[in-house]
Parts: C-alpha cells; sequence; structure tokens
C-alpha cells in the first residue's frame, strides 16, 4: 500500500519506518529541508534502539523516502498519516495549528478519495475540525480517521511492530477496510485492532496515559510515605504489583515523569476537562504532585548540606527523561539541574546520549563529562537521575577514588540497601531506609 506520513518528528519517522518494514511504500514529507537531506542521505535525527537498522534497510530497498514536497507525498497515497506536533499552549490546551494547518494543505491537493489519520495526541473532536476545514477546502471525498500512537520511547519499534492493540476511530466503511488490511501484518499473533467512534478514540490515548501517569504520581506519594513510617516502597511495590487487578508496571517510585506526551496529554485532558465545566480533580492532584516530586531529590540535599550548596560540586548520572533515549522533553534532570545552579552548586553531568540536546538547551550553566567516572571527579555528592542500564553495576572502586565524599543521592533506587550499608556509603533514595 502507498502510505504518506506528514511530519517526521518521533512519531511521524517511527510510523514512517516501521510501515515500510511490512513492505509498504512509505513517503515521509517534512518542511524542515535540511532534516529532509539529512534522512535523504541515511542519516538518523533521533535516537530510539533498534530503528537505525529498520531506516537503513528500508532506504536501501527503496520503500522508504523523504520529500519536502507534499504534493509529491500524497500524490499515490491511500492513507495519509499526520504525525505533527501538538503542544501545549499557554492555558495548558493542545495547540491544533500544525495539524489543521496540514489538514487545509492536504484538502487543497487531494483529486480522489484519501484517508486522512490524526496520528498526533489530540483533543476530543479534533477530527470533526479536520473534517471541517478539508470540506471548507475541497469537494473530493475523504475520510478522516483517528488512530493514536502508544508508543514508547526506548522500545518504539517493538511497540509498533507488535502492538498489544491497535485502536481506530471512524465510522467510515471504507477507512475502516484500509485501515484493518495495513495493521493485519501487526496483529498476527491476535492482539486487537478495536475499531470505535473518532471522539472516544482520541480520548482513549488521553486516558491511557493519564492513568499511567497517575499510576507514577500515586507511587511517588506511597514512596514519601514509606520514608515518613518506616516502610520500604520496593516491597509495597511487589505486594501491590502481584494483584493482577493492579499490574507490576509503572509501579516504580522515583523523581517524577516527564517526557513528549505524560505532561502534556495529562495537562490537555485536564484542561478539556475544565472547557466542558468538569473539575478532574484527580489530574489536577496528580500534576502537582509531580511538579513537587520532581525537586524531592534537591530537598535531600539541600538538608544534607544544612541548606548551603554555594560553591559544593555534584556529579550527576543522566540527563533524559527516561533511559534508552535523548529525549530531555519535561526531565526531572533539567528541574534538578535549575535548583542546584540557582543555590550556587556546581553540576558535572553524563548521559550515555542526551547531553548535546542538554547543551543546546542549557548551554555552560553545568559541565559535561566524557563518561560517568569523569563525572564524579572531586564531587561532593553522586545524583542519579536517569536508570541507564550502565549506571547499575558502576565500579564503586573507581568511584570512591573520584568523589570527595561517598555519598550517593539516588533519584532511581538502582542499588541493594544491604550493599551501600557494606560499601560504606551515605545513600538517600526514594521511598527506603536511609543509609548513613
Amino acid at each position: 500500500m502507498k502510505i504518506a506520513v506528514v511530519g517526521t518528528g518521533y512519531v511521524g519517522l517511527v510510523t514512517g519506518t516501521c510501515l515500510a518494514e511490512t513492505g509498504n511504500q512509505v513517503i515521509c514529507v517534512d518542511i524542515n529541508e535540511k532534516k529532509v537531506k539529512m534522512m535523504q542521505e541515511g542519516k538518523l535525527p533521533i535516537y530510539e534502539p533498534g530503528l537505525e537498522q529498520l531506516f537503513e534497510r528500508n532506504i536501501g530497498q527503496k520503500r522508504l523516502h523523504f520529500t519536502s514536497n507534499l504534493a509529491e507525498a500524497i500524490a499515490e497515497a491511500k492513507i495519509i498519516f499526520m504525525a505533527l506536533p501538538t503542544p501545549p499552549g499557554g492555558d495548558g490546551s493542545a495547540d491544533l495549528s500544525y495539524v489543521l494547518g496540514a489538514a487545509k494543505d492536504i484538502a487543497k491537493l487531494i483529486t480522489e478519495y484519501k484517508v486522512v489519520v490524526t496520528k498526533s495526541t489530540v483533543p476530543v473532536g479534533t477530527a470533526d475540525k479536520v473534517t471541517a476545514v478539508m470540506k471548507a477546502n475541497t469537494n473530493v471525498d475523504f475520510a478522516v480517521v483517528s488512530n493514536p500512537e502508544f508508543l514508547r520511547e526506548g522500545v518504539a519499534v517493538e511497540d509498533f511492530m507488535k502492538p498489544d492493540r491497535v485502536v481506530v476511530g471512524t465510522l467510515d466503511d471504507r477507512a475502516r477496510k484500509l485501515m484493518a488490511e495495513l495493521y493485519g501484518p501487526y496483529v498476527r499473533q491476535g492482539n486487537p485492532v478495536i475499531f470505535m467512534d473518532e471522539r472516544s478514540s482520541e480520548l482513549t490515548k488521553y486516558a491511557a496515559n493519564s492513568f499511567l501517569a497517575t499510576k507514577i504520581s500515586f507511587m511517588n506519594e506511597i514512596a514519601n510515605l514509606c520514608e515518613l513510617v518506616g516502610a520500604d516502597v520496593d516491597m509495597v511495590r511487589r505486594g501491590i504489583g502481584a494483584d493482577e487487578r493492579i499490574g507490576k508496571r509503572f509501579l516504580f517510585s522515583g523523581i517524577g515523569y516527564g517526557g513528549s506526551c505524560f505532561p502534556k496529554d495529562v495537562q490537555a485532558l485536564a484542561k478539556s476537562a475544565e472547557e466542558n465545566k468538569y473539575d478532574f480533580r484527580i489530574l489536577n492532584s496528580v500534576m502537582e504532585v509531580n511538579e513537587i516530586q520532581k525537586r524531592v531529590l534537591v530537598e535531600k540535599v539541600k538538608k544534607y548540606f544544612k541548606g548551603d550548596l554555594k560553591g559544593k560540586k555534584f556529579a550527576m548520572w543522566g540527563l533524559a527523561f527516561k533511559p534508552e533515549t535523548d529525549d530531555i522533553r519535561e526531565a526531572p534532570a533539567l528541574y534538578i539541574i535549575d535548583d542546584l545552579v540557582a543555590a550556587g552548586a556546581i553540576v558535572t553531568a553524563f548521559d550515555p546520549e542526551a547531553m548535546n540536546n542538554v547543551k543546546t538547551l542549557v548551554g555552560d550553566k553545568i559541565k559535561y563529562a566524557q563518561d560517568q567516572y569523569e563525572a564524579l571527579e572531586d564531587a561532593d555528592a553522586l545524583l542519579i537521575i536517569t536508570e541507564w542500564s550502565v549506571f547499575r553495576t558502576p565500579d564503586f572502586e573507581a568511584m570512591d577514588e573520584k568523589l570527595k565524599s561517598k555519598v550517593i543521592f539516588d533519584g532511581r533506587n538502582l542499588y541493594d540497601l544491604e550493599k551501600m550499608v557494606d560499601l560504606g556509603y551515605y545513600y538517600n533514595s526514594i521511598g527506603r531506609k536511609l543509609i548513613s
């Protein structure tokens, strides 16, 4: 099948590459000509495990193409995916200007029936708005479909190639048949393609992300209570995670959620509720808890150093909002850096993938190390921010030689408490016993 993907951000590029992998002819279009040229030369503009191999293979086999010409991209496409940014506006609502602008441009160019798919995360009612914009700009028949993505950064290729479900919102029979044909190869093991109306599909994406964010904030609240009552959040997590009604995933406590999805999706759903005169109290609490949790580690640091961080040197392991990505959008590390620097501290950071992105945003406010051990040089303490695998089993002897003091503030609970006792560290983690 011939497919066009409008927008080559994280979602668009993963979508286009994975659709090409099952034999489809895919053209990805982007207005950024420099980026398009880079991709035409076989260079991947984002970091995502497993994507580079598929990207190179499908370019080599001439199934995956890139252009900055929208007319060229959609001319022969049966299905047009819109994977465009929907950033939060000043009031928290999703900005649909990119989506509606693209819909208008597509409408002016189509000459035969097309299925136009909103892959972006969009508020309820967006399909209706896209339909209205397109009807105002064409007399050609078309269908607008909602097909939200459920891709986890770090495992996005696996999520797309072997989805636990595909959600498709459409009441158009022709569109339904085309979407069923398109996704057939990805659900051969029996996982469902769930068809529904467009509004239900749009809300499904927000509901899913908001529920997962709620689980995270709930466990962070439990972790904070654990510290007050002398319980261990890891034991509590195992105890409740064994309950099939709750499940094991998204129960790890830490320093809050970040990334491109959870913060803006929770905010947008709360705003959508507000616009419909509904007070979504749980979501408002989830956001409040998360904002506080991002700075929990800094409060621990300030307490240990009796409020005086001026001139103190801190090593920071991890900058990305999660491991296996270079994404720093709403990353807790950025909030922690701001607070430490504002207090007069000196920060040296290392992250396997995200340092260039942080340099672009933060500049020389902090120092950057070539590896995790260089970051420790003469540091008063180590702060662990992202749970990269390389940080899980470090060389503690090398750490002892580099650190000025054997002090660790662990925002991701990477290390065994008994081991930290044996090693003689001051070890302050989240929701667990303080080792001092």
